[in-house]
């Protein structure tokens, strides 16, 4: 387990015991940050995280694919996630992108049942399906984020993906499993996914697999536990966790960081689920 109380005293400390903020200058809180970033962004932090998944393989499309899938079912238990994430890869044989591109018809007639929670069989079939089609007719995930990426933002891109990837004849309750900033979802998955793959460090957790799109345009995936610290570090002021409160925690997580902003994702992870700040 990774141990992130070496500075409990001090954030203790800091703590404004009133109102239940922190009272940091930016230097302060760069600082605090940076130190929390060092102790979470290594290896150890793999294990249980959805991300073990695709660490598990080294062709590259097998990584995007086995990320995109662990990233979709990525809410709830995280034992579960990774349990119902081993066996969407071995329904695909363990060979993700081989199965998209290759399989026929009666492979996918043993996919039954419950997958994960909501996401369903027929859920994950269609998932199958319109990857094969964004490899073979759009050039492959990274093409269609890349093409629509803004100077500032992948948000728009992730709307366009989310339109591309439901071209094909779906059920609409399958479209609850691909968020739309654009309708005011926070995209939490596919945001934390698109961190997997276009961050890029030394530290051997996040990929960055692809090259074509700057770090500096990512958004923080926002969740229960990062919403809370934001809030309680002053770094957001707004209560839901929309799109509108991820585009503010952009802004000061890119004052802190404009290159790598989402690197405070796992500080800001850490100190929620491991701390419990």
């Amino acid at each position: 387990m990774i141990s992130g109380h070496q500075d409990k005293g001090r954030s203790d400390h800091l703590m404004n015991s009133r109102s239940g903020s922190m009272k940091l200058k930016k230097r302060e809180l760069k600082e605090f940050l940076d130190q929390r970033v060092e102790c979470y962004n290594r290896p150890a932090f793999i294990g249980l995280d959805p991300i073990s998944i695709p660490h598990r393989f080294t062709i590259r499309e097998d990584i995007e694919i086995a990320g995109f899938m662990a990233a979709t079912i990525a809410w709830g238990n995280r034992v579960a996630i990774l349990r119902s994430a081993d066996r969407m890869m071995a329904l695909m044989g363990n060979t993700p992108y081989d199965f998209i591109i290759n399989h026929r018809d009666s492979d996918l007639r043993g996919i039954d049942g419950c997958i994960h929670r909501t996401f369903f069989a027929e859920d994950f079939i269609y998932f199958i399906e319109a990857l094969k089609y964004i490899y073979t007719e759009k050039g492959g995930m990274e093409e269609i984020f890349a093409r629509h990426q803004t100077s500032d933002s992948l948000q728009p891109a992730i709307h366009e993906f989310r339109r591309v990837f439901f071209e094909l004849p779906h059920n609409r309750r399958t479209e609850r499993h691909v968020s739309d900033p654009f309708k005011g979802s926070a995209a939490k998955k596919i945001n934390m996914f698109l961190r997997w793959m276009v961050r890029r460090d030394d530290c051997g957790v996040d990929f960055g697999l692809w090259q074509s799109i700057p770090p500096s345009v990512l958004s923080c995936p926002l969740d229960v536990h990062s919403g809370n610290v934001a809030r309680k570090l002053g770094l957001l002021t707004r209560k839901q966790s929309d799109s509108r409160a991820v585009a503010e925690l952009d802004a000061s997580l890119r004052a802190l960081d404009p290159a790598d902003p989402v690197k405070y994702d796992f500080a800001l992870f850490g100190l929620g689920v491991f701390e419990h700040f």
